[in-house]
């Protein structure tokens, strides 16, 4: 069977009968519009409970460590940067070893702010980026796990005199409701991250909503996590273990799209994919047994921008913008996406939505701005629709892959 794409986690997307829409009866038409496809993607309350206690089982009692994993579905593919390993490397050994994620969600310039990550688990990604935003910074996580969430907190001392400061917090909680955390209030959030965990959830439509409804205006969603080629047929989506390895939950590239513009995130931007490998034969076999030889899965990350101004489409207003090389760890260029790599001091044409997520968010003191709004010259080059996922075709993660023009799907 084939498994192409990033290394993400494939698990929140629909288990049951009320999820039959994806499959075609004598009842119901083969196809659905894309809002009534985003209708169904979720199960009752009843399905819903049963997923969230499977899955809170499976990482709190069944997965002592990310040894016991059965796929890599739910292991971070890409190389870390020398900052990051030597932050993990501050981190306690028992925190390291319960780390179950599936790409890396650390967005650049986090130093003052205040971060959200969700499915924070036993607090690896918490940590790591404790000592990003600093002492003037902070760090919240949340999870439904209480063994997983016992050693977050149980090694916060810990990592408070290894740091110098205490600047972190945790909450027992699903992260469909973030609502009923009272120290979370609307727009009071610069980054949310999550790695390879709103794929477990039933209801992702809620996850969304409540992530926009954090977010400070300009802030963004930053998170790794499973998608599929196709929609995932309803006999896996059933399937306990795959749930638990991130496969069965995933959700099918272009529902994505639809559920994070529906959701107010109107331009998703895709960081970087590989491709997922299953590499168990009894895994395998349930995928293979069920017909489903090319149903292949990436593991992605995308950023989602918080901003009202963003279009439905990359539209061309003859802009540009200069990178000034003062990003922290990036003198010679950096990379807003998987197409958008700005080299120090050189010219880069962008489109109107490109120019809002550097210009109306933390990055806009390290660009120049060239150009205004004042005339429209149609769609941007290569804005497209097909699948996003450069891995889908090269087999290889799509990090660094290119610096313009964009592949199948890409904007601008």
């Amino acid at each position: 069977m084939k498994f192409a794409v990033a290394a993400i986690a494939l698990i929140g997307a629909a288990l049951a009968p009320s999820i039959s829409a994806f499959i075609p009866s004598a009842n119901k038409p083969a196809f659905k519009t894309s809002l009534s496809v985003a209708n169904d993607l979720f199960v009752d309350a009843t399905e819903a409970t049963k997923i969230q206690d499977s899955v809170s089982d499976y990482y709190g009692k069944t997965l002592s460590t990310s040894e016991d994993l059965k796929t890599n579905a739910c292991c971070t593919a890409s190389s870390m940067p020398p900052h990051i390993k030597s932050a993990i490397s501050n981190i306690h050994p028992t925190v390291v070893s319960k780390y179950y994620g599936c790409g890396l969600c650390v967005p650049d310039l986090l130093d003052g702010t205040t971060v959200l990550d969700l499915g924070c688990g036993a607090g690896r990604d918490v940590y790591i980026a404790s000592q990003l935003v600093g002492k003037d910074g902070k760090v919240v996580g949340v999870d439904m796990t209480p063994e997983q969430l016992d050693v977050a907190k149980d090694t916060q001392e810990y990592h408070a005199e290894k740091f110098g400061f205490a600047n972190t917090e945790f909450h027992l909680g699903k992260i469909e409701d973030l609502d009923k955390i009272e120290s979370l209030e609307d727009n009071s959030v610069d980054v949310i991250v999550s790695n390879c965990v709103i794929n477990l959830c039933p209801d992702k439509e809620a996850v969304l909503k409540s992530c926009y409804r954090l977010l400070k205006p300009g802030g963004e969603l930053y998170f790794s996590d499973v998608y599929s080629n196709r929609r995932v047929p309803e006999s896996l989506r059933k399937d306990e273990v795959l749930w638990g390895e991130c496969l069965s939950g995933a959700l099918y590239w272009n529902d994505f799209q639809n559920l994070a513009k529906r959701c107010g995130f109107a331009d998703p931007r895709l960081v970087e994919d590989a491709p997922i490998t299953v590499e168990n034969a009894e895994v395998q076999a349930t995928i293979n047994e069920a017909g489903q030889g090319n149903l292949d899965f990436y593991s992605a990350t995308y950023r989602l921008f918080k901003l009202d101004s963003l279009e439905p489409h990359c539209e061309d207003y003859g802009q540009a913008v200069i990178y000034k090389g003062t990003i922290p760890l990036f003198p010679s260029g950096w990379s807003l996406d998987d197409h958008h790599y700005m080299e120090t001091g050189k010219v880069f044409p962008v489109c109107g939505n490109t120019w809002n997520m550097l210009e109306q968010t933390r990055f806009k003191e390290h660009f120049e701005f060239i150009g205004n709004f004042d005339t429209h010259y149609g769609i941007f080059e290569g804005c497209g629709t097909s699948i996003p996922y450069q891995s889908a075709t090269t087999g290889v993660s799509s990090k660094g892959a290119s610096s313009g023009g964009g592949g199948g799907g890409g904007c601008c």
